[in-house]
């Protein structure tokens, strides 16, 4: 079987020379596919009889939250200002902390190839954890609250915009650079006057962006004791008012737009 799929094909061109087509691995890539699908199917115990009966379930409890509980308003606004501020600290600090480490992670800029490895693996590190599980970590030593989202926040920020900005060093015209250490300038104003104009735009614009997820992410930090909007959405869940939850998804929601299409804004006026 092997052969038949990887062995090359010989074809004869119209002026007769003999060409070899290497054989596509699709049909081999279909079959670990088709493989792996039906061994996640049976580890999970997927099933697609109960996702079809029990689909309406869902738009039964979305049926619940329409229309919202207006008079729960007020007591959104609160918890909504937390996870916006702690969302906002967490991103600019994350932002600003996620230069120097990517700098550290840059092999064009840092001549160690130690420095570099330990940075690239630090910011590989804190990726893998998703913010939910940091922000668990971070009440345990921060004790609950908007702290530790704050925390969490700015960890992630750090390894995602961080991951970004080093690839975007790597891949800057390094030309100018060398010439100014030439003329006697450090490493670091060489770098200041000739890397960090290229990767600017590129850097507040991944920001921004970022900033606009970490919205998102915080209004669930709160299930794991991490304030802001969370809480109050798990509280609605466990009392199962879900006129209130509808009330809570409609404000993050418009929320999350208005942000988003500010960012965006921003974000396109850099480019």
């Amino acid at each position: 079987m092997y052969d038949k799929i990887f062995t090359p094909k010989a074809i004869t061109l119209p002026n007769g020379k003999v060409v070899l087509q290497r054989r596509s691995r699709m049909p081999l890539i279909i079959l670990i596919l088709a493989v792996c699908t039906a061994l996640s199917v049976r580890f999970t115990g997927f099933s697609l009889h109960t996702l079809v009966t029990r689909m309406d379930e869902f738009f039964t409890i979305i049926g619940q939250m329409i229309p919202p509980n207006w008079a729960y308003l007020p007591r959104i606004w609160g918890p909504l200002l937390d996870t916006i501020k702690m969302s906002l600290l967490g991103s600019m600090i994350g932002a600003l902390l996620a230069l120097p480490a990517a700098v550290a992670a840059a092999s064009n800029i840092i001549q160690s190839k130690l420095v570099v490895v330990v940075s690239k693996t630090l910011l590989s590190l804190l990726r893998t954890l998703p913010t939910l599980v940091t922000a668990l970590i971070a009440t345990y030593v921060f004790g609950l609250g908007p702290m530790a989202g704050t925390i969490a926040i700015m960890l992630f920020t750090i390894s995602y915009v961080g991951k970004l900005l080093y690839e975007q060093i790597e891949n800057v015209d390094i030309g100018a650079f060398e010439a100014m250490e030439s003329v006697g300038m450090t490493r670091i104003q060489a770098f200041r006057f000739a890397i960090f104009p290229q990767i600017l735009p590129g850097y507040i614009s991944t920001s921004l962006y970022c900033f606009e997820g970490n919205v998102r992410y915080a209004a669930i930090l709160g299930f794991v004791g991490a304030g802001g909007i969370g809480l109050v959405i798990n509280e609605g869940l466990g009392w199962r008012d879900y006129p209130a939850v509808g009330m809570i998804i409609l404000v993050l929601i418009v929320t999350v737009y208005l942000i988003e299409r500010v960012s965006e804004h921003f974000r396109k006026k850099l480019i």
